[in-house]
């Protein structure tokens, strides 16, 4: 708590006009206002009337103090205390006409013309920008009081509506006898710029009327409050101040200056809430006087912290010192002695976070309710909310891997959250014992590892399995291909022998011959060698056996044409595409070059005009033909641009369908890939049993009065392995690229052709590799 008494200062009015004889006096430790009367000869020759008036201030500043004075003598000080967490209160009393609105809110001809409120406005939040240890929220409120009947001066509705519909602000007092006012908005301001638009949209509102002692005169009594709050990073302690900028309208003598009609009527407001101002005044200055009459009046009840309570306040003094003004500024300094001697009690406003608060009072609420639920017994029978079983599993989670055998798990009274608890323990041991025997059983060493560490490993060997998995089914469908093609070039070599029994070995090709040493490996071993290649190649996204097949595939399919000419068509476009960004370099160095040409001409041209070898008013060609030079490469170099633009979309185009083309040729293997697995698995016994008890087809052919054919395109391309052997077709179907077989009629042309025909086919299916 800090104990301090309402500082009191005095400003002078500058004035071009006759000034009554005063003198100020300023001194270290304060200053004094010295006002000399002379008696008036009239009155009589005995006449006790008093000559000379003194009145001491905090400070005194004469006609010749700035507004920048004013400020840093004035507003400073009060500023950094709402900063450190006091309530402030700065409030111009005077009569009409003296400079309070000046110096409250300040001059608008001039930038350094700026009051008190813009002035502390600018250095509130400069000291907010300089200072990153502190958050701080700014709000602003506008009070006006006209004719003891309070306005909010920054509702929207203010220029659109006459003052008499506006909402009324009224005064609400709480049983701590601490003032709220209803119907005054709040507007906060994260900047200078916003605080400043509000000040303005403020001052636009008032209510002004000329009167015969000012132009300009404020008709109402008007409060700018900030509110200050502000916060220490990570900690959970909140300041919150608030600084009252007040600016009373001025007291006036109805009978010295003439006025009437609503002028008048402002008058009798203003003097009568002037009037309860001082009574609350001289009330607090009285050491044993009971009862404060804060309630007289609108304005003495919004100040009332600010009147000998929570607050550190400041008096500025407005005086004009014009000779007819004299009794006025006169009775202004006994208002400020009088107002000197009331004492403020200002507390450090400093609370706790309400949402913190909020937050801790929830908390406590719970256990308190959890302990009582202990003690009477009674189950919640509700369930756990997903947020509380997340808390639950990472409090879990601390706690196994906390190393200190001392650690306990705080989890309350609640008997739903120890059950889960226990249910979630049991199953992280079922877990950690089932690691532990399946690492046992493959001879490894047992280690204590966390559970994060246990689901990472359990994650990788269920991933090594699938691979695995799939590393199996892929040899498996290459094994059953393999026999497959082994056993078409073994019908193929018995059709041979049975048509040419003596020639039965001419007609084994080289090719013939190593299929049928490869026809000798044992399958089993087949599976052992492939799987160790699978193991060592896991890497690769697709093994060596599919790769094959993939080419076989891609030879046949329908989309090859069209990707191969893309292709092509693309990189015929890069290599356009390159040699047109050369030229466009080139004519841009070009350019550049021109243009350091250009420069050096210009700087040799005015050295020779400033050595008056040459005219200012001649041409220089040169000059000009650099010019034309640069026009005409900057017309090569739009051109260039324009074709490499059109080249980029074409590519960009080109890239595309490419793209797509490869999806689309990636899905129609893999389908096949995945049909051909899934065939073969299912008739793989069924394939070797018939394999061993196989009837040359040709015989059957013959038998049936079938012929053989060669296919000339391909009737299933999504399986072109299987397609490499010929197919069985009634007489009917037979296509014009067929070679019939009718038995003893087969002439021995007919058989050589077949043959050549079948030793192409081989060669063209990839079954002779």
């Amino acid at each position: 708590m800090v104990k301090q008494t309402i500082q009191i200062f005095a400003r002078v009015k500058p004035t071009k006009k006759q000034t009554a004889e005063y003198f100020v006096d300023c001194e270290e430790q304060g200053g004094s206002l010295e006002f000399v009367v002379p008696r008036d000869l009239a009155d009589g020759v005995i006449n006790n009337k008093r000559e000379n008036y003194k009145f001491r201030f905090q400070k005194v500043f004469d006609q010749t103090a700035n507004q920048e004075e004013i400020f840093e003598a004035i507003a400073k000080p009060v500023a950094d205390n709402v900063l450190a967490g006091y309530n402030g209160t700065i409030f111009a009393y005077g009569q009409t006409g003296s400079g309070k609105t000046f110096t409250i809110t300040g001059g608008a001809e001039n930038y350094n013309d700026r009051g008190i409120i813009p002035r502390t406005l600018s250095y509130l939040y400069q000291h907010f920008s300089k200072d990153s240890s502190m958050i701080y929220t700014t709000h602003i409120s506008y009070l006006e009081i006209y004719n003891e009947t309070g306005y909010d001066l920054l509702n929207p509705q203010h220029e659109a509506s006459r003052l008499e519909d506006l909402p009324k602000v009224t005064i609400m007092e709480d049983p701590d006898q601490n003032i709220h006012l209803k119907n005054l908005s709040l507007q906060q301001s994260a900047n200078e710029e916003e605080a400043l638009d509000l000040l303005f949209l403020g001052d636009t509102n008032r209510m002004i009327a000329e009167t015969p002692m000012n132009q300009a005169s404020t008709r109402s009594h008007c409060i700018f409050t900030i509110h200050l709050c502000s916060k220490e990073l990570g900690s959970a302690m909140v300041r919150c101040s608030k600084l009252h900028l007040v600016d009373l309208a001025g007291s006036e003598r109805v009978g010295k200056t003439g006025v009437g009609g609503q002028i008048l009527t402002e008058a009798k407001y203003i003097n009568l809430s002037l009037h309860y101002l001082e009574q609350v005044i001289i009330a607090l200055s009285e050491k044993n006087r009971s009862h404060i009459p804060y309630r007289n009046s609108m304005m003495t009840s919004v100040l009332r912290d600010s009147l000998g309570g929570n607050c550190m306040t400041t008096m500025i003094a407005a005086v004009s010192v014009e000779r007819k003004n004299t009794g006025e500024s006169i009775s202004t300094c006994r208002f400020a002695q009088r107002v000197a001697l009331i004492k403020n009690d200002a507390l450090l406003n400093e609370e706790l976070d309400p949402a913190l608060l909020i937050v801790r009072l929830k908390k406590e609420i719970q256990c308190l309710k959890e302990e009582l639920a202990l003690v009477t017994g009674e189950q919640r029978s509700d369930k756990l909310t997903q947020e509380e079983i997340q808390q639950l599993e990472e409090q879990i989670d601390v706690y196994l891997e906390d190393p200190d055998s001392e650690v306990t798990l705080n989890l309350g009274p609640d008997m739903r959250k120890i059950q889960f608890c226990f249910s979630l323990l049991k199953v992280k041991v079922r877990e950690g014992s089932c690691a532990q025997n399946g690492m046992s059983n493959d001879s490894t060493p047992l280690m204590v590892v966390s559970d994060g560490e246990q689901r990472k490993s359990y994650a990788e060997v269920q991933k090594l399995r699938d691979m695995l998995t799939h590393r199996d089914n892929e040899i498996s469908i290459l094994v059953n291909m393999l026999k497959k093609e082994k056993k078409k070039v073994q019908d193929v070599t018995s059709q041979l022998a049975l048509l040419y029994p003596s020639t039965n070995q001419s007609f084994m090709s080289p090719t013939t011959k190593q299929v049928e040493e490869s026809a000798k490996y044992d399958p089993s071993n087949d599976y052992t060698h492939a799987q160790h290649l699978m193991t060592r190649k896991r890497v690769l996204e697709l093994s060596v056996s599919q790769q094959e097949a993939f080419e076989v595939f891609l030879r046949d399919h329908e989309d090859r044409l069209s990707i191969e000419n893309n292709r092509a068509v693309l990189q015929q476009r890069f290599v356009e595409a390159k040699t047109l960004g050369e030229q466009v370099n080139q004519i841009r160095i070009r350019v550049n070059e021109l243009k350091t040409q250009l420069k050096i001409r210009r700087k040799q041209m005015v050295a020779q005009g400033v050595a008056g070898n040459l005219m200012p008013s001649e041409s220089d060609s040169v000059e000009e033909r650099i010019l034309n030079q640069i026009e005409e490469e900057k017309k090569h170099y739009k051109i260039k641009s324009g074709c490499l633009k059109g080249l980029k979309t074409e590519i960009e185009h080109l890239q595309l369908l490419h793209e797509k083309l490869k999806v689309k040729l990636q899905k129609d293997f893999e389908n096949w890939w995945t049909q051909e697995g899934a065939r073969l698995k299912g008739h793989s016994a069924e394939n070797t049993g018939s394999s061993q008890s196989h009837v040359s087809p040709l015989n059957c052919m013959l038998t049936r009065n079938f012929v053989l054919v060669y296919p000339a395109t391909r009737a299933n391309k999504t399986n072109p392995i299987t397609n490499t052997a010929f197919r069985a077709l009634p007489p009917a179907e037979c296509s014009s690229t067929s070679i019939p077989l009718t038995g003893d009629k087969q002439t021995d042309d007919d058989i050589e052709a077949f043959i050549r025909t079948r030793h192409n086919l081989l060669h063209s299916t990839g079954v002779a590799k």
